[in-house]
């Protein structure tokens, strides 16, 4: 039996793992890795047309999946280009291996072709990034990586010169059993009972939820309903707390609606659930914060908080509820309730007055429209930008359904390589890509990716010709837009030219039945919707101080606009509320 070299025994390892693919693009320092594959029938290569796509759809998968997924680019160039999905996958804290293979180990240091040295240039955007520069520190290395980027949440990078690929691995190396799961933490009973005291004395409690509170929708529920509290959340918060919410008063930040942000400040207790939300200028510094997530270096970092809790938001409300007092008196939670319902009827109607008939098509229709025709358990990948506020406010969670953009990190073009790294996890389920015309141009090369594989990603590119987020940003700034405009192409004829199915929506009327054959299709297909460039959800009323960039200073409501089937759940709440 021939023996195994260093990118044999990377790749086995990588099985090991459960990492079914590696997305990348071959190159010759990479040459004995994607060899190695070649004849490994356990894992599949991945030929994407840029290596940002490659760690974008690795960190999309990751996050699909829960699990360890995988990306690699050759040395120099090829890796450099891993670099924003990198720092995506990792603030998006999805567990990701990502292979930046280097130059000839001897020519380390010497300024030889295409030099860079990736164990540094990745330190930023990983929980672990280093060289092998010996064959003998396979497979230790390579197991510490993976256990980083599990254990801890995030990406891992492992630099491999080609030449030390292609060497003979160690004798009996040793391989130690490799963490592929993370463990649930629970608080310590000092803490449980702090917060059960701090709950028991306030008569107001308002609950604001985050990704964190994944998996544990009914444990908030339960709490909700035991300490009559109001719910908001984040916008990576949505898809796990916003369905089947009786509870639910909207959503804070810069797309929020709703009454979150009126809960948040007038409550005596506001409980943070397993959420970093970075606008601190919508968080209150007037009542008393507790916050609970499961990792420690996000505790206060965004508010001034008067109670710390390290763990799981799961298991901390298990500990937590049946220890509290069920309170009785629901007049706040009522009076979120109605306010809530109030905030949706009114932005609802400016975006509903003839928008069937409205043209250019308002994308807030299209949204909507795409809403109600997609399938119960699809995953919608959005792009950064003017998708994100339709997403938020159009796209119905259901429990089932996944939404996933940069939501974090804030990088154009995410939405097509994140729809690829889903698709692969399930061709049967639907995968919906909310593309913008800017984010959709700059890696437009990888839709060539979902022809050559024949995944059936669906493409809705909502086609403004602008780059409608920035030119909001220009405006409440008060500055005229400049450089915000595309000249675009027929994109229905580029992905017909690509071999994929395209058409083009030009007429509200043809939109429905558009969408329609689209989702049909069993192939990629796009449908390039003109949408109207002014329709940028702005409020009557706003300051040039409102915005810099994406942080907010001096309002609590930068973007408004309509909010779709939310109203009827509003509306359905509200009706739940007991009268006297």
């Amino acid at each position: 039996m021939a023996k195994q070299n260093v990118a044999e025994q990377f790749v086995d390892i990588l099985v090991r793992a459960g990492v079914k693919r590696l997305y990348g693009v071959v190159g010759d320092s990479l040459n004995p890795v994607v060899d190695a594959i070649r004849r490994n029938s356990a894992i599949d290569w991945v030929h994407v047309r840029h290596e940002e796509t490659a760690a974008f759809a690795a960190g999309a998968e990751a996050q699909i999946t829960g699990k360890l997924a995988a990306c690699a680019g050759s040395c120099g160039p090829g890796n450099l280009h891993l670099i924003n999905g990198l720092y995506d996958a990792h603030r998006s804290m999805a567990p990701v291996l990502a292979l930046a293979s280097q130059i000839p180990s001897s020519e380390i240091g010497l300024g030889y072709f295409q030099e860079t040295h990736p164990d540094r240039l990745f330190t930023e955007c990983s929980h672990y990034s280093e060289l092998i520069s010996s064959p003998k520190q396979m497979p230790r290395l390579l197991q510490t990586a993976i256990q980083h980027a599990v254990g801890q949440s995030g990406v891992s990078v492992v630099s491999l010169p080609g030449d030390i690929a292609a060497e003979p691995a160690p004798d009996k190396a040793v391989e130690t059993a490799l963490v592929t799961s993370r463990p649930t933490v629970r608080p310590g009973d000092a803490e449980i009972d702090k917060l059960v005291d701090l709950i028991d004395r306030a008569e107001k409690v308002t609950l604001f939820c985050g990704s964190g509170t994944a998996g544990a929708h009914a444990e908030v529920m339960e709490f909700a309903e035991k300490i009559k509290s109001p719910i908001g959340h984040a916008l990576r918060g949505k898809e796990w707390i916003q369905y089947d919410n009786k509870f639910d008063v909207g959503m804070s930040g810069l797309l929020g609606y709703g009454a979150a942000y009126e809960a948040t400040h007038e409550c005596d207790l506001l409980i943070l659930l397993g959420t970093d939300f970075p606008y601190n200028a919508f968080l209150p510094d007037d009542v008393t914060i507790a916050q609970v997530d499961v990792r420690p270096e996000h505790l206060g970092r965004r508010s001034k908080l008067d109670l710390a809790v390290w763990g799981d938001v799961k298991e901390t409300l298990r500990c937590l509820t049946p220890r509290v007092k069920p309170k009785q008196n629901r007049r706040f939670l009522d009076r979120m309730l109605k306010k809530h319902a109030d905030a949706l009827e009114g932005v609802v109607k400016a975006y509903t007055r003839k928008v069937e008939k409205h043209t250019p098509i308002h994308p807030e229709y299209v949204a909507s429209v795409l809403d109600e025709l997609a399938d119960e358990d699809a995953v919608f990948t959005v792009d950064t930008g003017m998708c994100n506020v339709w997403a938020a406010r159009y796209i119905t969670p259901n429990g089932r359904r996944r939404v996933i953009g940069s939501f974090s990190h804030g990088s154009m073009a995410n939405a097509l390589p994140m729809a690829i790294g889903a698709q692969f996890t399930d061709r049967e389920r639907q995968v919906v890509s909310m593309s913008g015309d800017g984010g959709f141009s700059m890696l437009m090369g990888d839709f060539l990716t979902l022809v050559q594989y024949d995944l059936p990603v669906k493409v809705v590119l909502f086609n403004n010709s602008s780059l409608g987020m920035v030119e909001l940003e220009m405006l409440v700034a008060g500055l005229p837009s400049y450089g915000t405009t595309n000249k675009n192409p027929d994109f229905a004829a580029v992905a017909r030219a690509c071999g994929a199915y395209g058409v083009r929506v030009e007429k509200p009327k043809d939109l429905a039945g558009a969408l329609k054959d689209a989702l049909k299709h069993k192939g990629p297909a796009l449908v390039d919707v003109v949408t109207d460039p002014n329709a940028l959800s702005i409020p009557p009323k706003i300051s040039a101080e409102m915005v810099t960039g994406f942080a907010l200073s001096a309002s609590k409501i930068v973007l408004d606009g309509g909010v779709g089937r939310m109203l009827t759940m509003a509306r359905s709440n509200l009706r739940n509320v007991p009268r006297p």
